[in-house]
């Protein structure tokens, strides 16, 4: 696969996941130091995990920096837009922003997900269950480490059918990557885009043990 392909979908990723991470740390208040981690753990946490998983320590995520790099400056570039303009948090804008990271959000999670399943392939692993492991790994692991970190449940965990798409977009990627292998990629980055917007839009959940308001049931004394 050409290469300028795959690095400009991941430049496109990183830089959505990052602003994801950074704006989390924003809305928690954290430091420009704990709003970079954030952002640098969404970015790249999936890709290091898959990595070591794959043994190809150290991971790519630190023997090529540029991905690094790159959601550094996107979570500074947030920081210092939310600290010179204080009410970009409370004006319209935020609005806007938010419609266009949802958006942003999606792609990140399409594109790192079939990336996850290609990376494995290219190194010979061809097992479909392994295959969609690592390319759900690579799309929600980064989300995961920024949720622990900030203390909130993960979103994969409850909310808009975020692992779940992620999951058929690995499937469509690693049923077809054999044969077809840029049309795999599209049709499973395009499929998670398209689950995750409409899940969005239509407030979609998986059904829950506990239905109405109630969300956990008391321990016995």
């Amino acid at each position: 696969m050409d290469s300028s392909f795959v690095f400009a979908a991941e430049i496109i990723g990183t830089v959505a996941f990052a602003s994801s991470g950074a704006m989390m740390g924003i809305r928690k208040n954290l430091d420009l130091f704990g709003v970079i981690v954030l952002g640098l753990c969404v970015a790249v946490g999936g890709g290091i995990m898959r990595d070591i998983i794959l043994g190809l320590t150290p991971p790519s995520a630190f023997q090529d920096p540029v991905y690094a790099l790159v959601a550094l400056g996107t979570s500074v570039a947030l920081f210092l837009a939310v600290y010179v303009k204080q009410e970009l948090l409370q004006s319209r804008y935020l609005l806007v922003y938010e419609k266009i990271m949802n958006y942003c959000d999606a792609a990140g999670l399409g594109i790192f997900t079939v990336l996850g399943v290609y990376k494995a392939y290219c190194l010979g692993y061809t097992g479909k269950f392994f295959l969609i492991f690592l390319g759900v790994l690579t799309g929600v692991g980064g989300g995961m480490i920024r949720d622990v970190l900030a203390n909130t449940m993960p979103f994969i965990l409850h909310k808009h059918i975020y692992a779940v798409a992620a999951l058929a977009g690995a499937w469509v990627c690693a049923s077809l990557i054999g044969s077809y292998t840029y049309m795999s990629m599209l049709l499973g980055a395009g499929m998670i885009v398209v689950i995750r917007l409409l899940a969005t839009k239509y407030c979609w959940d998986l059904p829950k043990p506990i239905r109405g308001k109630k969300t956990e049931i008391s321990e016995p004394r």
